[in-house]
Order: structure tokens, then C-alpha cells, then sequence
């Protein structure tokens, strides 16, 4: 069942950028005809999870990744979402942290066997899932910083303001799925 949800949103995802791909290519409309492009290799590299004989991660874990990815790509950026909406940059990088804490679980429990995971603290388990939220929103940022050195000159606009806020609503996020990850140990 993961394998045919993986294969149908990574293939209806990576349609749908190769369209907006070509569609601002002959527009001529640069930055977001890269966006696009960006998008058709994110949308694809959980592709390459279908050669894996058991695919690691749950079906909330895909759908939440394709969701993440349209928000930020097509809401976001070539919808103008992130010009239109204050509120809409904020809302992603705080869906990135639970997002990224939730995929930090998962990882727990298929890196740690199950005999070790009942005497592991609950603090580990909580700690390891908000730096790893963290982490991600730090690599977001530099993500951020790159590009607008490199390509836009939009995706930080409200400047160090703007980092901090990202910032600590990844970290929002990510705490709160660290304090569900601490008080639902057992089950987790």
C-alpha cells in the first residue's frame, strides 16, 4: 500500500512541476520556473524509497512530506503565498517542525530495537526529536540565505526578523512533538 501511495504522489507531484516547469519556462518567468525545477527533484527523490524492499516510513509520513512540498513550492512560492499571507511563513516552518519530529520518531524506531527502546529516558527520546526539528529549521535557513544570495531576493525579506521567527516557530513545533514524544513513551 506505501509503495502505491509513494509511486502515485510522487508521480502526479512530479507532473504537475514538470508542467509549471515548462509552462514558466515559456513565460520566461525565471524564478519561478527554478522553483519548478526544484520541485521535480524534491517531488522525486522519495521515489527512490520504492527499491527498498520495506519502505521505512508510515503513510502520514508521505502525505505529510507531498503536502509540505506543495505548501512551500506552488502555495508558497509560485502562488505568492509568502508575499500574500504574513501568517503563511510562519504556519510552514512550524508544520516543518512537527512535520520533521514526527519523521524523528519514526527514525527512533527503526534505529533503535525494541528491547533497548523500553530503557531508553524519555529525555533522550524528546531531546533527540527536538534537535533534530531544530536542525532542520537551522538547514532551512541557510537554505533561505543561499538562495536569496544566489537566486530571489524574496525569501527572507523581512531580514534577521524574519530568521528569528522562522526559527522558533520550527523550534515551536518541534517542542511540541518532543513533549507528546516524552509523555507517550511508552507507546513511542
Amino acid at each position: 500500500m506505501k509503495r502505491k501511495v509513494l509511486i502515485l504522489l510522487g508521480s502526479i507531484f512530479v507532473l504537475f512541476m514538470i508542467v509549471l516547469f515548462i509552462f514558466f519556462l515559456v513565460k520566461g518567468q525565471t524564478s519561478k520556473w527554478q522553483v519548478a525545477l526544484g520541485g521535480i527533484i524534491v517531488c522525486a527523490l522519495p521515489m527512490l524509497l520504492i527499491f527498498k524492499k520495506n519502505i521505512p516510513f508510515n503513510l502520514p509520513s508521505i502525505v505529510g512530506f507531498y503536502l509540505f512540498i506543495f505548501c512551500t513550492t506552488y502555495l508558497g512560492t509560485i502562488g505568492d503565498f509568502y508575499l500574500k499571507y504574513r501568517w503563511w511563513d510562519s504556519t510552514i516552518h512550524f508544520y516543518k517542525g512537527v512535520y520533521v519530529a514526527c519523521v524523528g520518531i519514526t527514525l527512533y524506531k527503526l534505529m533503535i530495537p525494541e528491547q533497548v527502546r523500553k530503557d531508553t529516558s524519555r529525555w533522550i527520546i524528546a531531546i533527540f526529536v527536538l534537535s533534530l526539528s531544530v536542525l532542520a529549521s537551522v538547514l532551512w535557513e541557510i537554505y533561505e540565505f543561499i538562495g536569496d544570495l544566489t537566486f530571489t531576493h524574496i525569501m527572507q525579506l523581512g531580514g534577521n526578523k524574519d530568521t528569528m521567527y522562522d526559527l522558533l516557530c520550527g523550534f515551536s513545533g518541534g517542542l511540541l512533538i518532543a513533549i507528546y514524544a516524552y509523555f507517550r513513551k511508552p507507546k513511542v
